[in-house]
């Protein structure tokens, strides 16, 4: 995959980041792959766990050529060392088209016969966001919080969307073992939604959302793209259709959630 040169190799010199214009806290290079040791570091993560507030004192590092994320590390899969990443299974998402990708998902996935709709419309402009962005994560770490032993992450990678893929994170391996055709979507939201990923578990995705849609008949169209991205939430969750999933998981909703089997 195609990057940007690696800043994280510094840290293991200056582990405060000081070089880099950052103050981290106590952390740790992880380079650990399903197949040994990568060739260099693929992110860093925190020694303890993320209280509210983390997030926008990683800002600074946007300016390294390093992005935020927050990894779930208390599900019972572990940290990201033991999460069976394959970067050099993965291509760059620049080389895919992001509808042409849903649309293959949706052939596959779909009732038989059931056309692919198209991508939906971008939303008009609202929240800017990195704002979303670091308010979601604030919420999410604050006491009771959903995310179970959650770690401040950087991640080098071009821009948010691009954050699973840089790592070369398998968590939809059951659905697709190019994570880099994920992100490609992942871009395309980023572009018509306002997206960025704010959290990572070992087998799920938590998206913010700047600009979702707020119609009935938008909220619907994303949730095709929705349901050709991870199936699961549609077979396994709580809305087993299309329109019941678009009213409660998509219309007016800052916080999109993927989680796959």
């Amino acid at each position: 995959m195609a990057t940007l040169p690696n800043p994280l190799p510094k840290l293991a010199a200056d582990p405060s980041g000081d070089s880099l214009g950052l103050r981290l806290p106590a952390g740790a290079l992880v380079d650990t792959t399903d197949e040994g040791p990568w060739h260099e570091p693929l992110l860093w993560c925190a020694d303890g766990r993320a209280l509210p507030g983390g997030w926008a004192a990683l800002e600074p590092a946007r300016r390294a050529g390093l992005l935020p994320v927050l990894l779930e590390t208390g599900d019972g899969h572990g940290g990201p060392d033991r999460w069976q990443l394959m970067p050099g299974e993965v291509s760059y998402p620049g080389d895919h088209d992001a509808e042409e990708v849903l649309a293959e998902y949706w052939e596959e996935h779909a009732e038989e016969g059931a056309p692919w709709p198209g991508t939906a419309e971008p939303a008009g402009p609202d929240r800017d966001p990195d704002t979303t962005a670091g308010d979601l994560a604030d919420t999410l770490l604050e006491d009771g919080g959903p995310l179970k032993e959650p770690r401040l992450a950087l991640v080098p990678a071009r821009r948010s969307a691009d954050v699973p893929a840089a790592i070369g994170w398998t968590g939809p391996a059951n659905h697709e073992g190019d994570t880099a055709r994920l992100s490609a979507v992942l871009r395309s939201w980023e572009d018509r939604f306002g997206i960025r990923v704010v959290a990572l578990g070992f087998d799920h995705l938590l998206l913010s959302v700047a600009t979702p849609p707020t119609t009935p008949a938008a909220a619907e169209a994303v949730a095709a793209e929705h349901f050709a991205f991870c199936p699961d939430n549609i077979h396994q969750g709580a809305d087993p259709t299309l329109r019941a999933y678009a009213e409660h998981q998509v219309l007016n909703r800052p916080v999109w959630h993927f989680w796959w089997d």
